[in-house]
Parts: C-alpha cells; structure tokens; sequence
C-alpha cells in the first residue's frame, strides 16, 4: 500500500443550521506543516484541528480552509432565555397589579438589555463535534486521493527496481571475461617490463591476487540483489508512511551501484551500471512523492 504525497479532499454537512464547507490539500514536503483559514468561531479548536489533521495526515505541506455560513441569517442572534423569565415574571407582575394589558410584554421583553445579543464567536462543544466529522470527511477524501495517485507511483517504481535487478544480472555472465582481460592486462605489463628476469615470481603471484580481491565485486553484487529484494518487500508493508525508510534502501542501492561501476574495468559492465544509475534516479524522483 503506497500513498502519494499529493491529494485533495473536500466535505460540506449543515451543523444546526450553520453551513459547514472544509477543503484540504496536500503538497509534498518532508514534515508535517499546514497552513489554516478558519473562520474567528473555529479559533479556539485550532489545535485540536492541527493535531486532528497530523495524525491522519502524516505529513506534507498541508493547506485547510474551512468556512462556515449562518442558513438564513448573515449575522446570528441568541436569546437569553433566562434573563428574558426574569424579565417576564417582573413585568406581568407589574401589568396585574396596575391592569393593563399583557399583551405586548414579549415585544417589550425582547427589546430589553441583552435578551437579544449577537452570537457569540465561540462554537458550542457539541456542535464542534459534528464540524469535526466534516473535517475528518475532507481528510478521508484526501487520503483515499492519495491512494489512487499512490498506485501509480507504485507500478513505476516497481518497474525501476525490477530493471536494476535485471540488469544486475547480465552482469553475471561477463564476470569470467572480465577477469581474464585483468590477467591478460597484467601480464602484457610484466611482459613489456624491462629486465623480466629480475622479477620475483613468489611476490608478483602475491601482488596479483591481491590486485584480483581488490577488483572483485561479488560482496557488492551480493549486497545490491538483496537491497532490491528488501526495497521490494519493504513497498509491499501496510504502512502509509514508508517514503522514509524507501528512501534510505535507495541511498544504500545507489553505493552498491557506484562501487560496481569503480570496479568494473569493463565497458559492457560499466554501461550496464550506467543503466542502473538511470534507473536508480528516476526511482529517487518518484520517491520524492510518496508518503
């Protein structure tokens, strides 16, 4: 399961009549850091939100806006209902002792002193609760995005790692070769060396095994075959963030690479590891994308 980077969620719900829109898009970077727009009743959940959002999310450069509109209304009123009983019980003990009528008590009550007011810009706990699910929606939405942009990545990169590992092994059959031209080599030196006979025979075989361990690259060979084994294991776990740790296989694919390509001394295997390389950095570029 692999995700990319990149995605877009959007979710919209009406929460006691107040019209909830929440859009969310993912870019990539390498930590978490996200940017808000909330509208001044949603400022004291922001916390909750970024922590919401961090732990769905995981990381990337993250850009939320969510917006909330009042059904009917552009400016909200509330009423103080037990301030207005005060209020009433007073007044209709005044209208019956005096006898006049009643009326009109509750259009006078509601013009009395903070029995009308405007809405507060604080989001009452239970209503944030159902916002929140909105909010939750928009980050399912972007990672099911994810997903589906991630399986594209997924194909790609498995193909990447697949001809390096193809490639490893046309390697095999020029090994044999290639040390014979080594020997070859040697000997045609020793050959045009003046004064041969002076050579220690004893001390060149020495010298020569020693050249051959130093050009042999079968650790190397060893060690790439399971990095790209391992690489492929790895992009088949059940983890949504493995950018990370892909990566770093990668970095270490790409030294086995370069010492196969200082030892070669041999052009088929060096365009072979150039091959590799290619394959190498385009794998890199599609690792820049993933989760």
């Amino acid at each position: 399961m692999l995700y990319s980077m990149t995605g877009f969620g959007r979710a919209e719900a009406t929460v006691n009549g107040r019209q909830v829109v929440v859009e969310v898009k993912a870019l990539n970077g390498k930590q978490f850091d996200i940017n808000t727009k909330l509208p001044p009743i949603l400022r004291s959940y922001e916390l909750d939100i970024r922590t919401m959002l961090s732990t769905m999310l995981l990381r990337g450069t993250i850009d939320l806006t969510v917006n909330v509109k009042q059904e009917g209304a552009s400016k909200p009123m509330i009423v103080n209902t037990d301030l207005a009983l005060f209020y009433y019980q007073g007044m209709k003990q005044i209208a019956e002792q005096t006898g006049l009528p009643q009326e009109n008590i509750i259009s006078t009550l509601m013009r009395m002193p903070e029995v009308v007011a405007p809405d507060t810009d604080v989001l009452p706990e239970s209503e944030w609760e159902n916002v929140k699910k909105v909010i939750e929606s928009a980050a399912n939405q972007l990672m099911e995005h994810r997903l589906h942009e991630g399986e594209a990545l997924l194909r790609d990169i498995r193909l990447r790692i697949n001809n390096i590992d193809k490639l490893h092994e046309k390697i095999i059959p020029l090994e044999a070769e290639r040390m014979e031209r080594v020997k070859a080599r040697l000997n045609q030196w020793l050959e045009d060396m003046t004064n041969k006979e002076k050579v220690d025979a004893n001390r060149f075989e020495q010298e020569m095994i020693y050249y051959m361990e130093r050009m042999d690259f079968s650790e190397e060979k060893i060690r790439l075959k399971q990095h790209c084994t391992y690489f492929n294991d790895t992009i088949n776990e059940n983890d949504a963030s493995i950018g990370r740790k892909l990566n770093f296989i990668l970095q270490e694919i790409g030294r086995e690479i370069n010492t196969l390509g200082s030892k070669a001394n041999h052009a088929e295997i060096q365009q072979i590891v150039i091959n590799m390389k290619d394959e190498l950095e385009k794998a890199k570029e599609q690792i820049l994308n993933i989760l």
